[in-house]
């Protein structure tokens, strides 16, 4: 039950960073008050300051973090007048907090059992056997199976699942009454994330638990908090409870993070998303008044402009807002105008896969658990098995499904980067799947090319933008001389909506948005007939995605290319997809179209992923469908379906012992299921969005 009493109270909040170069105003003007049992969200694009926010309370500001002014009250204390040892007690007994990378909050030469066992003996004082016991009881409480095996394993000999898992047990052990989550899910599968999510709600009503949870996924704010706070350049700028927020917004960056947010009723062609114009402000460069005003639809001046815009309570309601023409704006004057778009003419095959298979051969013990001669056997793991897909010019064809069912492994025989075990893949009609990339000519090469997922680590530090583009003009024979190139570089950048002067500019200089443009620039560059975006916008902001997304439509419009996407981000597939293929443990379990594959009849894992998006629409009401286990090991499979240890419509032993048949419709949706198809079409959809 949720409590009226403040268990933390943060008020007029200033925080600054140190450079060498000048003092850097992180958090300006921030307060927010959270109420014992209160799940409270903090969202907002990266550089808000959330994140700040969150190391402020544990007062974690590093050597140069500096709480300039303000207070954060802790059950009634000023934490921020509070000695290193008192700060110490506070964030193991009371405080704790979970950070979006599990990978580096463990460490990788500790096991679990060590790493779990030292929460309770430095901050509970517990025996080893105490401290033991609770560890295992904390592991068993957030759902790992076999406890004994995780806490004798080191981190990187489990899932990335189980690594948050393990980290969320780690920040409980101490049972503290506070739990900061900054983007715990990010980096896991959507199927993974809804387990995380349920979990945490578990949790946090088991132990009573107060809650502020950072994120900028609108979806997961709105299935786990109860009162959101959004955030824009270091301040609050609009709070209340969820249903208010979400239902009837205030603010127009609220209103502009909405709109970039591909919902169940967007639509590439006749409702594209419309992203936020602009960019976040530099901390030392914010404009006087409202701090949002450069990039706002209602900007109003000599009002908007003037003094500071204060933070203002809605009447009597929950509602907070800081915008000077709150009262006097509605939501039809921030309603953009959604222009519709061209289709891109769909023409012939040019990828066709065909019983396509890709085996690695690797050391292990083998199904038997024999050696030859104390060797290790030789064992294939299958990473792809006769996989049977196509795509044609102009066509966006999305393959989903988890981390480890395949997916990247296709992608990389299509690039070259790996060949094919046996089968046969086309591009245009030759064959490429047995072809390495050392071995393709110019043409190959330039025809499939590649977005990576994170920007950051595709461009090289040292040379300049311009160098990167023109170096792939020259290869590739589009541009020839100094003159050509700059030209030419000049022209993408434009097509990719970045000024002239960013040809000068090195990567460091720029944010991830624009990194990933460079990032399409480069893969289009070569004029490509088929372009493979590999989580092309799951590492940026709400609003840096619409972006990209709208720039590659628009691209793929004007080149007549072809998109294969791969993700697991289920509401940008819906969005930008016309065709889907659903991949489970290396095999193909369902495709058809866009429309076949979000409206019943499915595949039942195509179900549970479905269920398991998060959809940022109070109107949109859903069937819990969560998947227990992991992935089995591909290299010993199930012999039959390779869903079957997972189904949650298992059907008995034929689903264990023979591999399923494939249904086909007249329209080429295709389940690969034991279920009947009729039987099938009675499930009811995952979701329904009401009133309409």
């Amino acid at each position: 039950m949720t409590s009226t009493t403040p268990l933390l109270e943060i008020e007029d909040l200033h925080v600054s960073y140190l450079t060498r170069a000048a003092e850097v105003p992180a958090v300006i003007d921030f307060s927010l008050t959270v109420n014992e049992g209160e799940t409270v969200g903090l969202v907002g694009e990266s550089g808000c300051g959330k994140s700040t926010v969150a190391m402020a309370i544990m007062n974690y500001m590093g050597t140069n973090g500096l709480i300039k002014s303000g207070s954060i009250r802790f059950r009634g204390q000023d934490i921020t007048t509070l000695g290193p040892e008192q700060l110490r007690v506070l964030r193991g007994n009371e405080i704790a907090m979970i950070y979006q990378e599990p990978m580096a909050s463990l460490n990788p030469a500790m096991t679990v059992a060590q790493q779990l066992m030292e929460v309770p003996i430095l901050h509970l004082g517990a025996s080893e056997q105490t401290a033991r016991s609770s560890a295992e009881t904390i592991l068993s409480d957030v759902h790992i199976p076999d406890p004994e095996r995780i806490m004798a394993s080191y981190p990187h000999q489990i899932s990335g699942g189980q690594q948050q898992r393990v980290v969320i047990a780690m920040a409980l052990l101490a049972n503290p009454s506070l739990l900061l989550l900054d983007e715990p899910t990010t980096a896991l599968d959507v199927t993974v994330e809804a387990g995380i999510v349920k979990l945490v709600r578990e949790i946090a009503s088991k132990y009573e638990m107060t809650q502020v949870y950072i994120s900028h996924n609108l979806g997961l704010i709105l299935e786990t908090c109860s009162r959101v706070c959004v955030m824009y350049s270091g301040q609050a700028v609009e709070e209340g409870p969820v249903s208010a927020l979400f239902g009837a917004p205030k603010h127009p960056y609220t209103h502009g993070l909405f709109n970039c947010i591909p919902l169940p009723k967007t639509d590439k062609r006749n409702a594209p998303l419309v992203p936020i114009p602009g960019q976040l402000p530099l901390p030392h460069e914010r404009p006087s008044g409202c701090t949002y005003g450069p990039r706002c639809q209602a900007f109003e001046a000599k009002v908007c402009d003037q003094g500071t815009v204060a933070y203002e309570r809605l009447g009597e309601s929950d509602q907070y807002v800081r915008c000077a023409r709150w009262s006097e704006i509605t939501a039809n004057d921030l309603i953009p105008d959604r222009q519709p778009a061209e289709s891109a003419a769909i023409g012939d095959l040019v990828i066709e896969a065909d019983q396509l298979s890709k085996y690695y051969v690797v050391e292990g013990k083998g199904l038997s658990g024999a050696t030859l001669l104390g060797r290790k056997e030789k064992v294939e793991l299958k990473a792809n098995q006769e996989l049977n897909l196509s795509a044609r010019h102009g066509e966006t064809l999305a393959i989903v499904g988890e981390s480890g069912c395949g997916k990247s492994t296709f992608a990389k025989v299509l690039l070259g980067l790996e060949t094919s075990t046996s089968g046969e893949l086309t591009h245009d009609g030759q064959e490429v799947g047995e072809i390495g990339v050392q071995k393709r000519t110019q043409a190959q090469l330039a025809a499939l090319q590649i977005v990576f997922q994170n920007p950051v680590d595709t461009l090289n530090p040292s040379h300049t933008v311009g160098a990167q583009v023109g170096r792939v003009l020259r290869k590739f024979g589009i541009a020839q001389g100094k003159k050509d190139t700059q030209e030419k570089s000049l022209e993408l950048l434009a097509k990719v909506k970045l000024p002239d002067e960013f040809y000068y500019r090195l990567p460091r200089q720029l944010s991830g948005g624009q990194k990933q443009r460079i990032g399409i620039a480069r893969a289009f560059a070569g004029r490509p007939t088929v372009v493979v975006a590999d989580e092309p916008v799951s590492a940026l902001d709400v609003s840096v995605q619409a972006a990209i997304t709208e720039l590659l439509i628009e691209i793929q419009r004007e080149y007549g290319t072809t998109l294969l996407l791969i993700s697991h981000d289920l509401s940008v597939v819906r969005y930008l997809s016309d065709r889907v293929v659903v991949m489970y443990l290396g095999r193909i379990v369902e495709s058809g179209s866009r429309d076949q594959i979000f409206e019943p009849p499915y595949h039942p894992y195509t179900e549970a992923l479905l269920a398991a998006a998060p959809i940022a629409d109070l109107r949109v009401k859903k069937r819990d469908i969560i998947l227990e286990g992991n992935l089995p090991d591909p290299i010993n499979p199930p012999k039959g379906c390779p869903f079957s240890t997972r189904c949650p419509r298992h059907i008995g032993e034929i689903c264990d012992t023979t591999p399923p048949p494939e249904h086909n419709t007249a329209d080429g949706h295709r389940i690969a299921c034991h279920i009947a198809l009729e039987e099938l079409s009675q499930v009811g959809p995952v979701f329904a969005i009401q009133g309409s």
